[in-house]
């Protein structure tokens, strides 16, 4: 059985996934913004098996670095990280809003604290192979703009969010040519699409799925050894943005990461 930390635990499919993986016998790390939701997660989590909350803000850098090490520390035998928390494109007619360390929110939350959470816990997954990565992705992507990656100019939500996700399954596909030989696989994948959650209402979205739609392909990948370097749409192989296995694209990306990790 695996140690297993989900991001975006408290609602949504990271919920739905965290009692299916407790259930089966893994235990869960469970992260959460807020501390009262994620207590309340943990008490519940620990009534059908093992559990641990853990609490940090992805929209902050220094907390999600934070968190990679509280988890490592704690949990030295941690072999599958699942990045599912992320933010949608807000509601409608919001405008571009900023992380704590001023970066434009969806890429903060949906691409950069996954990319920082992953090396915090790189050395950790390194250490307990066969270990896995799964990237929560979405089959809406839109190439990173390099000439203005926080999208100062002519901002909409949602093609933000396919931005952060377009950027996730590149760096996705790097970073497992990166680990060929480490016994660390890394998958991306869209779970379903227009999940009845919280972010999909948020957007004024009608849902089109729900969260027990999702969750199949995100266990497959947890659980099970599936490759790496791949895209799934649900259970079944698929292919992403075409851009996100140009290497130039991978690589440029990489130096941006490199650059907007260290600001």
């Amino acid at each position: 059985m695996s140690t297993i930390l989900i991001t975006g635990a408290t609602s949504g499919l990271g919920r739905h996934v965290a009692f299916e993986l407790v259930r089966s016998g893994h235990t869960v790390l469970a992260h959460g913004r807020d501390p009262g939701r994620t207590k309340s997660l943990v008490e519940e989590l620990r009534s059908e098996g093992r559990a641990e909350g853990f609490v940090a803000d992805l929209a902050s850098l220094v907390q999600v670095r934070d968190l990679g090490a509280r988890v490592a520390e704690a949990h030295p035998g941690l072999d599958v990280l699942i990045n599912n928390a992320g933010v949608g494109a807000g509601s409608p007619g919001s405008g571009r809003e900023v992380s704590d360390d001023g970066h434009e929110l969806r890429l903060a939350v949906n691409y950069l604290a996954p990319v920082a959470l992953t090396r915090a816990l790189l050395p950790t997954l390194k250490a307990n192979t066969p270990s896995r990565i799964v990237n929560v992705g979405s089959v809406g992507q839109e190439p990173v703009a390099f000439d203005d990656p926080e999208f100062t100019q002519g901002y909409a939500g949602f093609a933000a969010y396919c931005r952060a996700k377009f950027a996730l399954a590149a760096h996705t596909f790097g970073l497992a040519e990166e680990l060929a030989e480490t016994g660390v696989a890394v998958n991306v994948l869209h779970p379903a699409t227009f999940m009845d959650t919280a972010m999909v209402r948020e957007g004024g979205v009608a849902p089109w799925s729900t969260v027990t739609d999702g969750a199949p392909g995100v266990l497959a990948l947890a659980t099970q050894d599936l490759g790496s370097g791949r895209f799934y749409d649900g259970t079944s192989p698929a292919r992403a943005h075409e851009e996100t296995y140009d290497k130039d694209v991978q690589k440029r990306l990489t130096t941006l990461t490199d650059q907007l990790l260290a600001l």
